[in-house]
Parts: C-alpha cells; sequence; structure tokens
C-alpha cells in the first residue's frame, strides 16, 4: 500500500542534519531530497545519490517570537516577483516566515511537498485546537504510517508574499522548525536560486481577461484543480484500505478529511465558474 501524500516532504524531515549518513539525490524536475538509507531511495535515482556525513549541530537556527505585521507595502505585480533572502543550512535552504501576523518561524523550502508543516509548540503558541472533528491525514513515514492533524492557518506570509487560508500539518520535524510547501508554494511561480540563496515569488494574479479569467492564466487554474483532485484521489484509495480493516478511529478522521478537500475543491469550482474558466482547465 502506498501513501504518496508528503512521502516527500517526511523524507526530507528525517533526514535533517543531525543524523550520522544522509543520502541526497536529485529528480527530474530538479528537485533535492534526502533520505537516511539508501533503500528509501526511488530505485531509478540510487546510481547517482551522494552519501553524506550529516554533522550534529542542528539544520535550522533557533529564533523564536512574535511581531507585529510591517507597514503596508505595495502589491507587486506577476511581472515583478517578490526575492526573498534564504539562509543556507549545509544543503537546505531556509526561508523566515511569519504565521497569522503573530509568530516569526524558520521553515525549509521544498517544492516537492504537498503541504506546509508547522510544529506542536507553534500550533500551540497560535492557539490551534484538536478535536474529534479536525481532520488527520495518514503520512508515511520511513517506519511507519501516523496520523497527522490538518489545520488552516489564516495567513501565512514569506517576506511581501501572504496567502489567507493555507492549509498545514501538524507535525514535529526531528530538526527545525517546520517546512515550506506546495499549499503554500503553489500559489506562486516560484524560482530557487541555489547559488545566491534567493527565491523569488511571482504572483499569478493579473488583470482579468479573456485568457485570464479572473486574472489568472490556466497553469494556475489548472494546477489548483490538479492539487485538490490529487489529495482526494489519494485519500479516497487509503479510506479503501482503511475500511477493508474495519478500523473506526482511522475511517472518522479520512472521512474528515476527504470532507475538508472536497469542499475546498466545491469553493475553487465556484470560483472558476463565476470567473468563467473554461471547463478543460479544471481537469
Amino acid at each position: 500500500m502506498k501513501y504518496p501524500i508528503l512521502l516527500v516532504a517526511v523524507f526530507l524531515c528525517l533526514a535533517l542534519p543531525g543524523y550520522s549518513e544522509t543520502y541526497k539525490w536529485v529528480d527530474e524536475k530538479g528537485t533535492v531530497h534526502f533520505a537516511d538509507d539508501l533503500s528509501n531511495v526511488p530505485e531509478r535515482y540510487r546510481l547517482e545519490a551522494e552519501k553524506r556525513n550529516g554533522p550534529s549541530e542542528s539544520a535550522v537556527p533557533e529564533i523564536k517570537g512574535k511581531l507585529s505585521p510591517p507597514p503596508p507595502v505595495g502589491k507587486p505585480t506577476p511581472s515583478e516577483g517578490i526575492e526573498i533572502n534564504l539562509l543556507r543550512k549545509h544543503e537546505l535552504m531556509v526561508a523566515e516566515v511569519i504565521l497569522e501576523n503573530r509568530l516569526k518561524q524558520h521553515f525549509v523550502v521544498d517544492t516537492g511537498a504537498s503541504f506546509t508543516l508547522i510544529s506542536r509548540n507553534a500550533a500551540r503558541a497560535l492557539d490551534i485546537q484538536i478535536n474529534e472533528n479536525t481532520p488527520f491525514i495518514p503520512v508515511s513515514t520511513v517506519s511507519s504510517i501516523i496520523f497527522t492533524p490538518l489545520v488552516t492557518l489564516r495567513s501565512i506570509r514569506v517576506g511581501r508574499a501572504e496567502m489567507e487560508n493555507v492549509d498545514v500539518l501538524i507535525y514535529d520535524m526531528p530538526s527545525g522548525e517546520g517546512l515550506l510547501g506546495n499549499s503554500f508554494l503553489n500559489k506562486f511561480r516560484v524560482v530557487l536560486d541555489s547559488y545566491l540563496g534567493k527565491m523569488t515569488l511571482y504572483p499569478p494574479e493579473g488583470n482579468a481577461s479573456p485568457d485570464r479569467p479572473g486574472g489568472y492564466d490556466r497553469s494556475y487554474w489548472a494546477g489548483q484543480f490538479r492539487f485538490y483532485n490529487r489529495v482526494l484521489e489519494d485519500l479516497r484509495k487509503m479510506k479503501t484500505q482503511y475500511e477493508k480493516r474495519g478500523s473506526s478511529p482511522e475511517l472518522d478522521r479520512m472521512n474528515n478529511a476527504i470532507r475538508h478537500f472536497e469542499d475546498r475543491l466545491d469553493e475553487l469550482e465556484r470560483k472558476a465558474s463565476s470567473a468563467g474558466v473554461p471547463r478543460n482547465w479544471r481537469e
């Protein structure tokens, strides 16, 4: 049984410096990944995987604190982009993020991860409550399957780039404060310059026109629909496996997660219909 959601992200989390050795590989999209055992590297990349001895120090600085939102800044255009300086820690790139305009954290940037991760400490600092109605998503780690709470943050800001209502998973990384994944990044066109240690986020929204319904181009609309459809497909496959086991608590959590993403997809459909997005952009 395969659990594709967040697989890359968890491999990265478990392979942060602080372990004795790791294996690094680069996929066909140019994204760097890490694993703590060669068997966890996809077979087609094993011959090219680079073995590394991990240092003992923490991968990211222990910087925490609350702060006030910055003064209002003019909204950047899609052609401008928002340049963000990244902190390099060994092979990882780390960005300063602001959660709900209250909490400063340093997150590893991973364009291959489905979701953004925050720690339990951050969730407590943001007064996030977990109860029986909270969606949980099964996440495949190297050694087991764990159910991870899914919550929605009111906002995440990186530099001048800010998004509201961002889905995140609550998961304690072995080292570091969190991970910036595609539940935030896929709202932008992302350009990473690892040599200069910079990330540029290009906002997708522009002036509405026939080829940009609602101000967004085809790649944006298609990417949003693809993301939610893929997540729902994965969750429904997992639900079938748990139904065969007759495991009621896990099924309840799965159903909550499926309802959450069905609502998200319905909301996106309404927005697309209102903007006049062609049907073939929504597949």
